[in-house]
């Protein structure tokens, strides 16, 4: 698919499960195809494939920037998933571009303030008077802060249920050939950066099935895994 995304499907996840293979490429642009798709991918699999384990091997994760983003959550029994962009196997699923390593933390455990300060949904590349700032409590959002873009969050999760609030993804972009553009599919990926998301987390390895999943950018941080820094004002110090 390349409009619509159904990654967070019950379609796509039965298909995935009868051995289907599926690439996604929602919004893709053109010069992401020219930008990003030619990048090394065995070079962005190993990469991400070590951001995955360590998530896999943490209890507990946090996440701070200059900006104001201060989260925790527990990640204790969920594993890292590595989206590699090599699809060689039955049931192998991932995004073109590919290019993370990220994981689904355990519901009800989020705690702080996270600002989006890169794109999240639609909203496009953000600027300094458009940072979305969510507060985060018992793993749910609970207050939305910001310009139009935040409006815009409200207005779409005015429409879904609770569960929609959810902190459903921690991930971790790995794609150096990546650039923030204001497409989600390559912002996500870009190396340097991570994203937390709302909503669904059902094909992740979590337990909440809602109609949406937004993820949104969070450049430079800083990111510690049971107390370790991974990454230091976004510089990945795993190799």
């Amino acid at each position: 698919p390349t409009f619509k995304s159904l990654s967070h499907t019950e379609a796509r996840r039965t298909a995935s499960a009868q051995g289907a293979r599926i690439a996604t490429m929602p919004g893709i642009l053109m010069e992401t195809f020219v930008r990003a798709m030619i990048a090394d991918y065995h070079r962005i699999a190993s990469l991400s494939e070590k951001v995955a384990e360590a998530l896999s091997g943490a209890k507990m994760a946090r996440v701070k920037t200059a900006k104001g983003t201060d989260i925790v959550m527990s990640l204790e029994g969920r594993r890292g998933i590595a989206d590699t962009g090599l699809f060689h196997q039955p049931g192998a699923f991932g995004n073109l571009p590919a290019g993370e390593g990220y994981i689904a933390p355990v519901e009800g455990t989020a705690e702080g303030t996270i600002v989006v300060d890169g794109s999240m949904g639609q909203s496009g590349v953000l600027s300094s008077g458009e940072y979305i700032t969510l507060h985060v409590k018992n793993g749910m959002v609970e207050k939305i802060e910001g310009g139009r873009a935040a409006a815009w969050l409200m207005s779409i999760l005015a429409e879904q249920p609770p569960e929609a609030k959810n902190i459903a993804e921690l991930g971790i972009g790995t794609n150096y050939a990546a650039r923030l553009c204001g497409s989600i599919l390559e912002d996500e990926k870009v190396l340097g950066t991570a994203h937390i998301a709302i909503g669904d987390n059902a094909s992740m390895g979590g337990n909440v099935h809602v109609p949406i999943h937004l993820d949104g950018i969070i450049l430079s941080p800083t990111i510690w895994l049971d107390g370790k820094t991974i990454m230091r004002d976004g510089k990945l110090l795993i190799e």
